[in-house]
Order: C-alpha cells, then structure tokens, then sequence
C-alpha cells in the first residue's frame, strides 16, 4: 500500500474515534443525523484505505467482536443512571463508525475470493 494511502486511512480512524468523543458529549444519546453519516463516511473511508489483503481476517474478526461487545456496552451504558448516557452514546457511534468499515471489508473479501 501506498505511504499516503495508509497515512490518510491512519488519519481518518483516529479523526472518526474523536469525533465519536465529541459528539456523544456534545449530544449524548441524541446524535444528529449529520453527525452520524459524519460518522458513516469516515468509517467508509477506512474500510476502503486502511485496510490491506492480509489485514483483512483479522480486522474482520476484531470488528466483529468490537461491534458486539459496543452494542452491549452501549446498551449497559444507556440504561445506567443520567451521567452515563455519554458514554453509552459514545459506543453507540462507534457501531455507526466502525460497522460501514466491516461492510466495505467485507464486500472486498467477498470480490477476491469470487476471483479465485
């Protein structure tokens, strides 16, 4: 992979983790419509860039368990007493970040091992 490809991609998931942050303070369990296809795109962008051939089974399982573990969590989080709220809404945009990422991943494994 091209040094500016994994550079912008690097770029991009550390950019879509903090504006997970802010977002879930700015807006707690309310995110904005904008702020979540903010989110989308992001995660888009890094499943197309970030991820390489080799990398791809091991970000495919680690996403699987993220998304999982992030639903519950989120989920744990939300029901808690008022002041948790952000951080059960901070789980929840990273789902909304991280799943289009797995799509797109996904989907390119999917064309490789059809070519084979």
């Amino acid at each position: 992979m091209a040094k500016g490809k994994s550079f912008l991609g690097a770029w991009a998931f550390i950019i879509g983790l903090i504006l997970a942050v802010v977002f879930a303070l700015i807006s707690g369990t309310n995110a904005p419509v904008w702020a979540i296809f903010v989110l989308a795109v992001i995660g888009l962008i890094v499943g197309l860039i970030n991820v390489s051939g080799k990398e791809t089974n091991k970000f495919l399982i680690a996403s699987i368990a993220f998304l999982l573990s992030f639903q519950a969590l989120s989920a744990l989080f939300t029901v808690m007493a008022a002041g948790w709220a952000a951080v059960g809404a901070f789980f929840g945009l990273l789902i909304v970040f991280i799943a289009p990422a797995a799509a797109i991943v996904a989907i390119k494994a999917l064309f490789t091992l059809a070519k084979d």
